[in-house]
């Protein structure tokens, strides 16, 4: 096979899989097996990388790829300067890399922007102040208001001193099991 053949082939698979793909896009989930562990209005994720699901080698970026490759490929064979093997495979390979990277900085932005949330870590949450809505009678639950990241929250909590908290106190945040929050008076 030669050269060119090459470059045409990989530029037509790598089109018919991203056309392939944008309609089968929502038919197959792409969901990412990644733990969370929830709690009440916020989470801690945990994992090696902070963008689930997308990645350097994800199908898009190796699609990218494998056009870009294809149709520089086809370019690069056309032009007399470059039409050789030794000049146009090096070109091709730098200028499928080069649009793979531009994507896969793209898709990383979108994705980075739109998986951010206004929801808040739990972590950020001890020592926060809060104010007491629903009486919290003592071994008995309570509600609980608190302010995070310019949102307000309600949360069920439990004293964790022997103290009760009575309706407008206002209460540390200390701990927080399950969905119960556990707070002492301030």
């Amino acid at each position: 096979m030669d050269l060119p053949s090459l470059y045409l082939i990989c530029f037509g698979v790598g089109l018919v899989f991203a056309i392939v793909s944008a309609f089968t896009a929502g038919i197959f989930g792409g969901h990412d097996a990644h733990a969370d562990m929830h709690a009440p209005h916020g989470h801690e994720g945990f994992g090696g990388h902070d963008m689930p699901g997308f990645s350097l080698l994800s199908p898009t970026t190796l699609a990218a790829f494998v056009t870009a490759f294809g149709g520089f490929g086809l370019i690069f064979s056309k032009i007399d300067a470059t039409r050789g093997p030794w000049l146009s495979l090096p070109l091709s390979i730098l200028g499928g890399l080069l649009i793979a990277t531009l994507v896969f900085g793209v898709f990383s932005r979108v994705f980075r922007a739109t998986q951010s949330s206004s929801e808040g870590h739990v972590a950020e949450l001890f020592g926060q102040s809060a104010t007491v809505i629903t009486p919290i009678a003592a071994g008995g639950v309570g509600e609980i208001a608190y302010v995070q990241g310019g949102t307000r929250y309600t949360a069920a909590a439990r004293t964790d001193d022997a103290g009760t908290g009575a309706a407008g106190e206002m209460v540390r945040i200390v701990r927080v099991a399950g969905s119960q929050f556990y707070v002492v008076k301030d």
